[in-house]
């Protein structure tokens, strides 16, 4: 008798040191979500969508994208934020509007302490568009006009504080323009304004703005990368369209969880979604939407946010610019 209870009581003991590692081998049990924070057919709604069937072969379990969309996309990050940190709740952001956002509003989460990177997906420059309809055909005659016609020119923005925005707000400071704001819920929605004539122009994300340059109902003048893109070859950087030196924005799209997400379940998705991005009808549908695969690892993505936090706080800094 006396055998089988100490038999009973190593297995049992065995079981419940073996369990964790089960739980942890286990995951993904359930379908897992990624919260998209802008609206349909925005660059992060573009990513999420191109990836989702991909992810859910290779997870096994359902993916579920879900847009989420308000407060310049920190609805959808704060729920990630307050979310059990088990690797079931993700957000996919433009993590260039999240790094601003710590120097240009309050938030309800700390972008520094609350989240674990899963990765940084892809970068794509934003695009300096304008209604076709409208007088400027250059960036010359675009700040021409701005001068000319002071607080007469304005932007859609994707949102107060975000990094189109800021791109706006910079080119206006630095080449000392009045240009109104028009903020809206996302990229799609500053296109839709540009496009059906009740804004002039916008900066936004190649991914989501190039499709509409390309079929006529933008005009395109700039691209804000430190090269010109191969996509849009005739298009002049900002830099050197404006004169502007070292003028490079654009959207960083990535993955966050949860702080307190296991460093494996990080791991079994950055691995996942770094082979998705190498599949060939993805990595060339990426290269069609003008995004350039990033694919930082977790830790790298984490040292990544850290360090634009502080950079964009300093350009806030340095240019003063005021937000509205």
């Amino acid at each position: 008798m006396r055998r089988r209870h100490l038999l009973g009581a190593v297995a049992a003991t065995a079981t419940g040191l073996a369990a964790p590692a089960l739980r942890a081998q286990a995951w993904p049990a359930k379908p897992i979500r990624i919260l998209i924070p802008f609206a349909p057919g925005g660059t992060s709604d573009i990513l999420g969508r191109l990836l989702q069937p991909y992810l859910q072969s290779a997870l096994g379990q359902s993916v579920v994208v879900e847009n989420r969309t308000g407060a310049n996309g920190n609805i959808a990050v704060d729920m990630v934020a307050k979310s059990p940190p088990d690797g079931y709740t993700l957000v996919l952001t433009d993590l260039g509007n999240l790094t601003i956002s710590p120097s240009v509003m309050k938030l309800p989460f700390d972008v520094a302490k609350d989240f674990n990177a899963v990765t940084v997906l892809a970068y794509s420059p934003h695009l300096l568009a304008v209604n076709p309809d409208r007088p400027y055909k250059t960036v010359a005659e675009l700040i021409a006009y701005a001068k000319a016609n002071p607080d007469k020119l304005n932007y859609a923005t994707a949102g107060i504080g975000s990094a189109p925005h800021l791109a706006g707000a910079r080119f206006a400071h630095s080449l000392g323009l009045k240009i109104a704001f028009i903020p809206m819920k996302g990229g799609a929605e500053a296109i839709q304004q540009v496009v059906g004539g009740h804004a002039d122009a916008l900066f936004n994300g190649m991914i989501a703005t190039l499709p509409h340059v390309n079929n006529g109902k933008l005009r395109g003048l700039a691209v804000s990368s430190a090269t010109r893109s191969g996509l849009a070859p005739e298009l002049p950087t900002v830099s050197e369209a404006a004169g502007l030196k070292d003028f490079v924005t654009g959207s960083w799209q990535g993955f966050l969880a949860a702080k307190g997400t296991p460093p494996e379940i990080l791991e079994r998705l950055y691995v996942e979604i770094d082979k998705t991005a190498k599949i060939g009808e993805v990595a060339a549908r990426l290269r069609e939407l003008g995004a350039n695969p990033v694919l930082y690892k977790p830790a790298q993505s984490d040292t990544w946010r850290a360090e634009e936090v502080e950079n964009w706080a300093k350009v806030v800094k340095d240019t003063g610019i005021k937000l509205e």
